[in-house]
């Protein structure tokens, strides 16, 4: 069995989190810090596969995350007082282990994605800017950073980005994600979450105000659908990356929520 790299810190009744698409477990260091530390919680961060310091697979599916999730659960002895939080692709892995195991939980809280299908072609331009990166010919992060410049105007996204560089042992540039393995699997990371039974217990959407990630349809029939004990919490000026964006409100929604 090959268990997910986490991070498990504080005491106190479990909150997990779930990053996005090319993210890691690092995005979340300074909230899973101020969750454990000042709102009495045990924290624990996940690298999802083929992301962070987690292992590397072709496969890349809802099912498989999920699964992967579970595992670490039971390494972990995670009962069902446990709260389960993932944004975006993140979220949809949450979403996707409450339906298939609502015993497992004692509620959930999904940021800024709702589980209808996405066609993924926002991810394009990214996805041709990590290709642009020549890793072999790379000297430098600056030069690395001119590369995705090209298809990715966003300094925000870049850095972002960038979080997944580093030097291997014999000192050459290497991705942290597999990338060949994302590429292949953007079709089902944009797939629709579906369960033959709803989620019944207590569930928490957190949207940003500038994203359109959780549509008006999603908050009055996508979501309510599957997920009937949610509340949607929108948090004004923030875009999909809420958290990293208005880190205090997403503190306080969340330790609220949980409390």
């Amino acid at each position: 069995m090959t268990l997910l790299h986490h991070l498990d810190q504080g005491q106190g009744r479990p909150l997990v989190i779930l990053h996005g698409l090319f993210g890691t477990l690092d995005n979340w260091h300074s909230l899973a810090r101020r969750w454990a530390t000042e709102a009495g919680l045990r924290v624990i961060s996940v690298d999802l596969r083929n992301h962070g310091r987690s292992f590397h697979s072709p496969e890349h599916s809802y099912a498989l995350m999920a699964q992967d999730v579970l595992q670490l659960f039971d390494h972990l002895g995670l009962g069902p007082e446990t709260t389960l939080m993932g944004h975006s692709m993140g979220g949809k892995v949450a979403m996707r282990l409450a339906l298939d195991h609502p015993e497992r939980l004692a509620q959930l809280i999904v940021v800024d994605i709702a589980p209808r299908f996405s066609n993924m072609e926002h991810q394009d331009d990214i996805v041709a800017g990590l290709q642009a990166v020549d890793l072999a010919a790379l000297a430098t992060r600056q030069e690395a950073d001119a590369a995705l410049a090209r298809h990715i105007p966003q300094l925000g996204v870049r850095q972002f980005l960038l979080k997944n560089l580093y030097r291997a042992e014999d000192n050459s540039f290497a991705w942290r994600i597999n990338l060949p393995a994302l590429t292949a699997s953007l079709p089902a990371i944009g797939e629709e979450t579906a369960g033959s039974t709803p989620f019944l217990k207590r569930t928490l959407f957190i949207r940003g105000g500038k994203s359109d990630y959780i549509t008006p349809e999603d908050k009055l029939v996508g979501i309510p659908a599957l997920f009937p004990n949610s509340q949607v919490a929108t948090v004004v000026d923030a875009g999909h990356w809420v958290h990293a964006e208005k880190p205090d409100e997403v503190f306080e929604l969340v330790r609220n929520f949980v409390g």
